[in-house]
């Protein structure tokens, strides 16, 4: 035990010291009065400008929504490859299936915005296919997941009556699963409004790329009124996602 202490110090200490090369402490010292500044310049918020920023929240809104659904409809047939109680082949399809989810999750939304916007070119599309690539995984590991665990008894009892492998699905199945995939749909369009608030910054649309235009030019009001904004509609989606998980549960 003492030893794993000793090399953990050693670490610690070692990586310390390269993080302190690469850093300029002037800047950090200084940190301080640059906020300061920086919040004079800030307040009050430019309250008149919130009319410029209707349609940029109702485009954020829009691509965590359409991206989410976009995800869903991608995440069902991928969950029920990956289950292994409903995978057509475990050794050919649900590799495939596994692969697909590890694949979109390991990349941030982000990375696939800009990806994308070299593709097909900047704009809200770009938002709505990144925000979904990169909910696929997430929606689909959780989904097959809930899959797995289902009440085998009552697949069991369905299949004993003679059902065809999709009557088997649609009735003793999908209803075990239907709260579940209720409660990742909501959260993940919760997480989904927070993504898009910022793939604007790349060039993927919503009220980020308002933000990134009123820093370009330093305009700090319109910046804190942004960031006043953000807040509101994540505020608003946290809000609505607790009210319908509620409802669910």
């Amino acid at each position: 035990m003492w030893v794993c202490w000793l090399l953990g110090v050693a670490v610690f200490v070692y990586c310390w010291q390269r993080i302190s090369e690469a850093t300029t402490w002037f800047f950090v010292w200084d940190a301080p009065r640059i906020a300061n500044d920086i919040w004079t310049r800030a307040t009050p918020p430019r309250w008149d400008y919130i009319a410029q920023l209707g349609r940029p929240v109702w485009d954020t809104l829009n691509i965590a929504t359409l991206g989410t659904m976009i995800a869903l409809c991608i995440a069902v047939p991928v969950a029920f490859m990956a289950a292994r109680n409903t995978t057509p082949s475990r050794l050919f399809v649900r590799p495939i299936a596994l692969l697909i989810i590890v694949s979109t999750r390991s990349i941030n939304s982000l990375i696939w915005a800009l990806l994308l916007i070299a593709i097909i070119g900047p704009g809200v599309f770009a938002g709505i296919i990144a925000i979904a690539i990169r909910s696929v995984g997430f929606c689909a590991k959780l989904l097959y997941e809930a899959i797995e665990e289902i009440d085998e008894s009552q697949v069991e009892a369905i299949t004993a009556t003679g059902a065809s492998r999709w009557q088997v699905m649609t009735y003793g199945i999908v209803p075990q699963i239907l709260p579940a995939f209720a409660g990742i749909a909501v959260f993940r369009w919760d997480i989904n409004i927070r993504e898009s608030t910022v793939l604007g910054l790349v060039g993927a649309g919503g009220i980020g790329l308002q933000l990134q235009a009123s820093l370009n030019v330093l305009a700090w009001p319109q910046v804190s009124l942004i960031l006043l904004v953000i807040l509101a509609a994540v505020v608003l989606g946290e809000w609505v996602s607790a009210k319908v998980r509620g409802a669910i549960i």
